[in-house]
């Protein structure tokens, strides 16, 4: 049975701690690949996205370009509206029965996996993955599998953030992802 990651998010921007997260994970659960799976519209996020679904999406392509084993799962940007992981992780377990799903996470979702959508429901389809972060407790009592990984205290955010304010992003973005935020004046870049 094939063993494939699944790494949500809005990815806005996707940064070194998107990376170092899934490239942990992958080696030391034994994968076959990690899809990066941006969201369209995230239901647990107040803040607005700052970028289109199209660009997060381009902008997550070329984080991972460099990782033959990290991939692009776009179904959630395809259907638009609010993702909510239930109902896509569902979609992918019926589309290939043939793989196992494990659906990766950090602390700050950990601490807040308890109001997810369906979750009871969803535990019993995936195997959910807790990769620690700074500033959280990182800890549910739901069925959880835990990876230790290189705690980074960076955030899309913070990186938003420094971007609007001309401050330096360099080695906390891929260089590519970089120079695509620049082109496409985001977060306040001209």
């Amino acid at each position: 049975m094939k063993k494939i990651g699944i790494m949500g998010g809005t990815f806005n921007p996707p940064h070194i701690g998107h990376l170092i997260m899934a490239n942990e994970v992958f080696h030391t659960l034994e994968l076959d690949e990690i899809r990066f799976m941006p969201n369209a519209i995230p239901p647990h996020k107040e803040h607005s996205i700052t970028a289109t679904s199209t660009q997060r999406l381009k902008m997550t392509e070329f984080a991972i370009k460099q990782n033959e084993h990290f991939k692009i799962e776009p179904i959630e940007i395809n259907e638009g509206g609010v993702s909510y992981s239930f109902d896509t992780i569902s979609k992918l377990v019926e589309s290939e029965p043939d793989v196992q799903f494990y659906f990766i996470i950090g602390g700050d979702m950990i601490d807040s996996l308890h109001t997810w959508y369906r979750i009871e429901e969803l535990v019993k389809i995936v195997q959910f993955v807790g990769v620690g972060r700074p500033g959280t407790l990182g800890k549910t009592t739901l069925p959880m599998m835990y990876v230790d990984a290189p705690l980074i205290d960076l955030s899309s955010t913070f990186l938003r953030n420094r971007l609007s304010n001309g401050q330096t992003v360099t080695y906390l973005l891929p260089e590519s992802v970089e120079t695509y935020i620049r082109k496409e004046g985001l977060y306040g870049t001209k």
